[in-house]
């Protein structure tokens, strides 16, 4: 029997045009003004960005911190053993649920990132730490698990702990809806989920417009590392016709998985992606600078964990936050809720301390070693050959950091080609993942219309190409892509803020039914 929250007065078993239509009608509207009024779109943006970094920065490192260190809480504590979804065995083998967690947001940028993070900010050490006198070992270190904090413990906590396991409880428990709202019911109760409730419309479209740019940013960094890549293998042009035909490529196979289905496109893509990703990374470590590599990962994790406090909230060089570490924890941001939901769908059966594990632990260790591999290999090869990369960095932008690096291995041009299918196989999960999880949000239900994640698939496709189109203007593609990304966090962390403390009511809460906490303890 289907609960209240199905009937017409409330969301019905359909999808929900009102979220649907103001959400797919502002992306529209967007892409429409980026192609006929390019420069008042870049003008618009740009300032939206400014105002963004400025007073949502510090909100956002305190959110992120707070996250991480609540899902820890929960993971070491005895409501570790709550079991979620309402499902006594896992629906997906550790193998394959951990592999599609891991294509989402490494996905996102862990190849375009891990390349050229790692040397920029050996090239120039962050502001946090003082590089005079440094010797150039010893401006690995910070350079390295700079990057390593970006896209480490609390950049993965923030999509997939605390918020999961509210919208777990209430969609898989009490029969709520599978959206973004469902993390405002504690706070606003039933009513939320009412058709045209303005705080329940308002969360489930940002939600969607803030992963849509994060899908739409990963999209257009493949455009432009594709292209580049191609250029350096096989010696095409990477101009703007060729990044276009990049995207083009990768949302046809994201729409031939969004047909297919989550149990038979995602899980297939993702299983095959990270076995690949897995071989290449082997055969750099390999044949690359082993021992610098090994040495780097272990030292700059170390010293990661020894400065997280003071790397999570640093503050002082505010253009330098909002060009990294704000851009970085307003993408991830943007992902959370949608995020949420996906990981909510495939991880019924496992215990909070498993997906806390995973999510926040697994992941992130797995994630720093990539960029400890590429990146470290890159910035070996510029300490033995200086301005081997940071040249091509420089002159051409972060695009050509992987085929500078690549090209200086044996079997260079086979790696950098293997390099390329990893790239948009890797994107096309993640767009894949949220073109599903976007269609989840104006349906309610796990099993939205095929339809309507095929036209999620395509806008966001659209999206990159206008936005790199713009960038190709003005002369900054990866700034444009970087500025959308940030700008459309702002609500969104809003949002994530409840579950950070409803998530421990929820596991009280669930503890006191499976019998692990006695209600009077």
């Amino acid at each position: 029997m289907k609960k209240k929250y199905y009937t017409e007065e409330y969301l019905g078993t359909g999808t929900q045009w009102g979220p649907f239509a103001i959400s797919g009608g502002f992306l529209l509207l967007f892409l429409l003004l980026a192609f006929f009024t390019p420069d008042f779109a870049s003008e618009a943006v740009s300032a939206s960005f400014d105002f963004s970094a400025k007073y949502f920065g510090l909100f956002w490192q305190l959110l992120m911190l707070a996250t991480l260190i609540v899902s820890l809480i929960l993971m070491f504590s005895r409501y570790g053993r709550v079991r979620l979804g309402n499902k006594e065995e896992p629906q997906y083998g550790n193998f394959r649920w951990v592999a599609m967690i891991l294509t989402t947001l490494l996905a996102a940028g862990g190849v375009f990132w891990a390349a050229s993070e790692p040397i920029q900010h050996y090239m120039d050490t962050p502001p946090l730490f003082n590089s005079e006198g440094m010797s150039e070992w010893e401006r690995v270190v910070p350079g390295l698990s700079q990057a390593f904090f970006h896209w480490g413990f609390s950049a993965w906590a923030v999509l997939g702990t605390v918020a999961t396991i509210v919208i777990m409880y209430a969609h898989y428990h009490k029969g709520m809806p599978l959206k973004p709202r469902t993390m405002l019911y504690p706070l606003l109760g039933d009513k939320v989920f009412k058709r045209f409730n303005f705080w329940g419309v308002l969360a489930d479209v940002t939600s969607i417009i803030a992963v849509a740019a994060g899908t739409i940013g990963a999209i257009g960094f493949l455009g432009l590392q594709g292209a580049y890549a191609f250029e350096d293998i096989f010696g095409v042009e990477s101009t703007l016709f060729t990044q276009i035909a990049f995207i083009v490529i990768l949302v046809v196979i994201a729409t031939i998985s969004a047909i297919t289905g989550v149990d038979r496109g995602i899980q297939i893509l993702s299983r095959f992606n990270v076995s690949f990703a897995v071989i290449l990374m082997i055969i750099i470590l390999i044949v690359g600078p082993t021992m610098f590599i090994l040495d780097a990962f272990v030292a700059a994790e170390a010293f990661q964990l020894q400065n997280y406090l003071m790397m999570s909230l640093t503050r002082g060089d505010e253009v330098w936050l909002a060009w990294w570490t704000v851009f970085f924890w307003g993408w991830f941001i943007g992902f959370g809720p949608m995020m949420a939901i996906f990981i909510s769908r495939i991880s019924r059966g496992r215990t909070i301390r498993e997906l806390v594990v995973a999510v926040a632990i697994m992941a992130p260790i797995v994630s720093n070693f990539w960029f400890a591999t590429i990146g470290g290999t890159g910035i070996w090869f510029e300490i033995q050959n200086p301005e081997s990369i940071s040249v091509p960095l420089a002159e051409v932008g972060q695009e050509a950091a992987v085929a500078s690096i690549l090209e200086q291995l044996p079997l260079g041009s086979l790696l950098a080609f293997g390099f390329l299918i990893v790239t948009v196989i890797f994107v096309a999960t993640t767009t894949d993942s949220m073109s599903y999880a976007s269609a989840v949000a104006v349906t309610g239900n796990d099993e939205p219309s095929t339809y309507v994640r095929v036209f999620w698939a395509l806008l966001f496709g659209a999206i990159a190409i206008a936005l790199i189109t713009i960038g190709e203007g003005s002369g900054d593609s990866i700034g444009m892509l970087q500025n959308f990304i940030v700008v459309t966090a702002v609500p969104v962390s809003l949002l994530l803020l409840p579950p950070v403390w409803d998530s421990v009511k929820v596991a009280k809460r669930l503890a006191e039914e499976q019998g692990i906490k006695k209600k009077d303890d």
